[in-house]
Order: C-alpha cells, then structure tokens, then sequence
C-alpha cells in the first residue's frame, strides 16, 4: 500500500459493522450504493430523506422514513450519504447529523467503473504514486492525500480538512484582461461570469461550448446580457475529434456524451477550435467525464501555445490519477495543482495548470 494511505476501506468497515446500516437519500447515488453493499453482502436496514421529502414514499422495497422515524425504530445506526451536497446550509445539516450518528459518504463514480477499494489501490499504486509526485506544492499534495483517503474510507471530515474556495483557483491561475478563454462545459455561463469577474469584465475573446440543449439556452441568455459582448457560443461537445456522437440529456450538470443519449450533437476538438478561432490562453474543462478525451484532443494547443488549465478530476474512478499523468505525457512542462472545492463527496475536485 502507498505510505500517503492511511485509511481502511468502507467497504471492509461496513462489513465488520454491528449497527444498522441504513442510506440517507435517493435516487441515482442510492441506486449505485445499494448495489454495492449487495454485492459485498453488505445488509441496509432503512432508507431515510429529509421531512419534506418523505410523504409515504418506497424505494427499492424500502419505506422512505423521516431521521426521527429511523431513530425511533433503529436507535443507534451507520448512515451512508447517497447524494450531492454543495449548499452551505445542507452541508451544515450533514455535518450536525454525523454528530449524532457515524455518517460515511462511499465514494462511487459519476461515470464508468471501478470502485475505490483496497483491491483498486493496490492495482494502480504506481500510476497513484506516480500522480502524487506530479503534484505542484505542499498544498496540492495535502488535497491529493485527503482526497484519495477519503475514496477509500468515505469519511467527510477529510474533505472538510482539505477544502478552499474556488476563488483562490482563479487567483492563482492570475487571468489577465487579454486572455482567450474557452470554456468547455459552460451549463448556463456560470464560468465565465466567475472568469470576468477576475478580469473587470474584459477579455479578448471567449468561446463557450455547451451541448445540452436546455442548458445552451440558459447560456444564451447569458451571452445576450450587457458586458458579455466578447463571448461566443457553440451548441456542442468536447471531444479527440470532430464529429457527432450521442448525447444524454439529463437535468442541471448531470449530461454527458453516451451511447444511451437520444440525441445526436456535433463535437469538436480543442486543436480544431483552435484552427477556427485562433489560439487560446486558458481553457477550463467542466465536460462531465470526457477530461481525458479532451486532453488527447488538444496535442497541438498544449504542446504549441500551453495555455493555462483548469480540468476536473472527479468524474470517473481514475481521473484522479490519470489526468494528470496524461497532462504530463502530453506536455511535461506544466506545473499541476489540485485544490478541492467545498462538496460531499468528493467533486469539485479540479486540477489546474500552468
């Protein structure tokens, strides 16, 4: 095992557990949980949601029970948070719920396989190692040891202990007022909002893709705004290639290209904008599991121009490590750091480099 784990697997600890165990929330993350405690044989007792949700609901078999509900009948119990969590004030709900009982959020991936297990680990310690090294400074290496414990064991204290604002990424990447910025995954133009707001409102250029249609229009209404003369948008994903693939539109951030979408969208590669729109400064990558097809997609612009980048990391099972290990192949002369946004579990877990 790596010297920088120090945590034992949750799902070894769930298995060794005595107290009920039973899943807060539900939906797609409940669904991936449950089937993971069946297939390590793991037994779930109950499922329980916030009051406002209940209202006689099942689910999978289940009655969906209130907190109280649930204590009353199971006393003490291990509950496993099985949705996303990024607003201050349902952060703090967790937070005081974990007081009062253990709470461990499994670490299950947004897109493709694998699981963080100890038998994961040890398969790809030496691309984690090799990762790590990569990492910049003292901080990025704290984020990237807590992280990575943190898939493993599910305990969210190790977030917290890890956590920075997304301005502070902004303020070291240092965008100036003649950069040109694309924006991959630009939902509805929160980004560059965010990006303007560092720069006093200018930029030389901007180029927004957004395939999801609903949100393209959210987009578009952004783009129409006073200020946001500069921007530009496109109706399409990011991917190695030009091309068209399938696109599977769900609600808010939550799409993704897949071969279960229902609608065909047009891709581009990063070189090929580039040969379109001319060069780019910075380029931030939000694309919902296509980091790595993103990268392979732009040999030309990291190679030639290196502009400055902030990528995910939290999508797939192996973005945490591959990524980067990609990024250094592609161009070993970017520095790499990782910072951790405030979020149970563990997204808004972005690389940025420079």
């Amino acid at each position: 095992m790596l010297d920088f784990i120090q945590e034992d697997s949750i799902w070894k600890t769930l298995q060794s557990e005595r107290r009920p165990i039973v899943l807060y929330g539900m939906g797609d993350g409940a669904l991936k949980i449950l089937a993971r405690c069946r297939e390590y044989g793991i037994k779930v007792s109950g499922i329980f949601a916030s009051d406002e949700f209940v209202r006689g609901k099942t689910f999978e078999g289940f009655p969906v029970r209130t907190l109280k509900e649930t204590e009353e009948e199971l006393g003490d119990f291990v509950i496993l948070l099985c949705f996303a969590a990024f607003l201050p004030d349902l952060m703090e709900k967790i937070r005081l719920i974990a007081k009062k009982h253990p709470l461990l959020i499994p670490d299950v991936p947004v897109f493709g396989g694998g699981l963080f297990s100890d038998e994961y680990v040890r398969e790809h310690a030496h691309e984690l190692q090799a990762a790590y090294d990569l990492m910049a400074d003292e901080q990025s290496r704290h984020v990237f040891r807590s992280v990575v414990n943190f898939k493993l064991s599910g305990r969210p204290e190790l977030l917290t202990a890890c956590e920075s604002s997304r301005d502070e990424v902004f303020s070291v990447m240092a965008p100036g007022e003649n950069e040109r910025f694309l924006d991959l995954g630009a939902y509805d133009g929160d980004t560059v909002t965010e990006f303007l707001s560092f720069t006093n409102g200018k930029a030389e250029s901007i180029l927004a893709l957004e395939p999801d249609p609903k949100n393209f229009r959210k987009l578009t209404r952004t783009a129409s705004l006073p200020g946001y003369e500069q921007v530009q948008i496109l109706n399409a994903g990011i991917w190695e290639k030009d091309g068209i693939l399938r696109f599977d539109g769900r609600a808010g951030r939550s799409s993704s290209l897949s071969d279960a979408g229902k609608i065909d969208v047009p891709v581009r590669s990063i070189d090929s904008l580039r040969e379109e729109y001319g060069p780019f400064t910075f380029i931030k990558m939000d694309v919902e599991g296509a980091e790595r097809e993103a990268l392979l997609g732009a040999r030309r612009t990291l190679s030639e121009d290196r502009p400055k980048l902030i990528f995910s990391g939290y999508h797939r099972t192996e973005d945490i490590f591959a990524l980067p290990l990609l990024l250094h192949e592609l161009n070993p002369g970017y520095r790499i750091l990782l910072r951790h946004h405030p979020y149970f579990p563990a997204w808004e877990t972005n690389f940025s480099a420079v």
